[in-house]
């Protein structure tokens, strides 16, 4: 019988996604180009033996509803780049007036624990309340309309690239499946500098290095960038738009591995 190699490295996944998040081929490729071996797996995959590779979580894009399994996941994983402890922080969004009170410039965020009651300013009837459960509450910021929001790509520590993702008409969600497009973008200089603060009072509150990181950013109305959100955990890497994120990624696998 022939014995099954152990992956280099596991690419972690959901099970909406088996094959990995899209443009996945891009990362392999650059995988295959190191020679890394590598596997597309479910974080929830009882039969993946996480002992003996190093494990990347890529889409694992399910967490949100199952929020205590998967950080309960992260922490019984040897190799795991960016560490369980950074899931648990960046997975609750309340870590946006931290990185805020740490210095790095951030879009303002007020955080409401427990039970909230939303109400119109102007209403009667009670049309309109809602009771939303620990929330984080934002000003919109316009810009996002127009100019769209920046990513940023921190890998390794270093700037690598940038996109823009601009919402369909009439949204302010970016996200693809609400019709919102990404582009590629040469990074910029202001951007770049907002991406590191970012990083860097992150890794000062956690007192942990950041393997990786997308830092998303928006114009406020003083024309100044402001973190929206500090992506850690599964950050997509948009590899059908920057398909160069793929041998940077696979540079810094590379590099956790000693190669």
């Amino acid at each position: 019988m022939t014995a099954v190699s152990t992956p280099d490295v596991l690419l972690v996944t959901c099970r909406a996604l088996p094959e990995g998040e899209p443009g996945a081929a891009v990362l392999d490729e650059a995988l295959a180009a190191r020679g890394i071996t590598a596997s597309w797996v479910a974080w929830d995959d009882d039969a993946v033996d996480w002992a003996g590779s190093l494990v990347a979580v890529r889409a694992a894009w399910d967490y949100d509803a199952r929020r205590e399994e998967f950080l309960a996941w992260a922490r019984s994983v040897p190799r795991l780049l960016n560490s369980a402890a950074i899931f648990a922080w960046n997975t609750d969004k309340a870590y946006l007036a931290a990185l805020a009170e740490a210095g790095a410039p951030v879009v303002p965020t007020y955080v409401v624990e427990g039970a909230a009651v939303v109400k119109p300013r102007v209403g009667a009837g009670g049309r309109g309340v809602q009771v939303l459960d620990s929330v984080v509450v934002q000003p919109l910021v316009e810009s996002i309309r127009t100019e769209g929001e920046y990513s940023v790509y921190v890998l390794g520590g270093e700037v690598v690239s940038m996109a823009v993702k601009r919402p369909a008409a009439g949204e302010i969600r970016v996200h693809e499946q609400y019709g919102g497009r990404t582009v590629a973008l040469p990074v910029t200089e202001e951007a770049a500098a907002v991406a590191r603060s970012a990083v860097r009072a992150a890794e000062q509150l956690l007192g942990e290095r950041l393997d990786y990181a997308r830092v998303d950013q928006l114009r406020l109305a003083d024309g100044t960038l402001a973190v929206s959100e500090l992506e850690v955990t599964e950050p997509g890497l948009y590899l059908e738009e920057i398909p160069g994120n793929g041998p940077a990624f696979a540079a810094l696998v590379a590099a956790l591995l000693g190669r």
